[in-house]
């Protein structure tokens, strides 16, 4: 996946999940990671990373 596809993906999940939508990305690159598909966890990775980008700050 491209840093295009990237934010696209980040961007329809967060549409479709809102804040849980950075949970479901760390879900499934633990799943991935887990069994053995590094690429894939990788991608995951990068697309909760977009999320937690487009969320913003914690409010406190």
């Amino acid at each position: 996946m491209d840093m295009h596809q990237i934010d696209d993906y980040a961007n329809r999940l967060y549409s479709a999940h809102g804040d849980r939508a950075e949970y479901e990305a760390a879900q499934k690159a633990k799943t991935c990671a887990d069994n053995g598909d590094e690429a894939a966890a990788d991608q995951w990775r990068r697309v909760r990373e977009k999320i937690r980008i487009l969320r913003g700050p914690n409010a406190s």
